[in-house]
């Protein structure tokens, strides 16, 4: 069965960046709705369509086709109090970027005495990546699937 929009394809890849370092490796296949739904980055979708399991490849991608190039404006110094107690680098709130209404994570990266560094990028935001797959499996989504634009796990609908 060749990859086709709205099927289920699962992969089984590894991501990794311009120096051959791995970022992200899972050690289960993942699945994702073909056909524009937005669950795998377009030009890795691009590449696997119309191929068939087994089939693998391997994608250079520049920031702007993954997370972007890296905005030095969306790290911002905020006051400690706002914060709670047990704050802690690495950890990640919700807020609003700066004259705008969309809403950011945005994640702790260093804390002073009084004051709290937040950065709302991507942590792989800038960054060329390359992403190794091999497509596990193919099947026609259900449409359950369809009507959420999303695949979902064995046993029914799971995120």
């Amino acid at each position: 069965m060749s990859i086709e929009k709205n099927d289920v394809v699962s992969i089984s890849y590894e991501l990794s960046d311009a120096s051959g370092n791995i970022v992200e490796k899972p050690d289960t296949p993942i699945s994702y709705l073909h056909g524009g739904y937005g669950g795998i980055f377009p030009m890795v979708e691009e590449a696997l369509h119309n191929m068939e399991v087994g089939y693998a490849c391997s994608i250079s991608m520049e920031p702007e086709n993954t997370f972007g190039e890296y905005d030095s404006e969306l790290v911002r110094v905020e006051p400690r109090s706002a914060f709670p107690e047990n704050v802690a680098v690495g950890m990640q709130f919700e807020g609003g970027a700066e004259g705008s209404d969309d809403i950011l994570i945005y994640t702790v990266t260093n804390i002073a005495e009084d004051k709290v560094i937040v950065d709302g990028n991507h942590p792989l935001a800038g960054m060329t990546l390359n992403f190794a797959c091999t497509v596990t499996a193919v099947r026609p989504a259900t449409e359950e699937e369809l009507s959420h634009q999303h695949a979902h796990g064995p046993h029914g609908h799971e995120h």
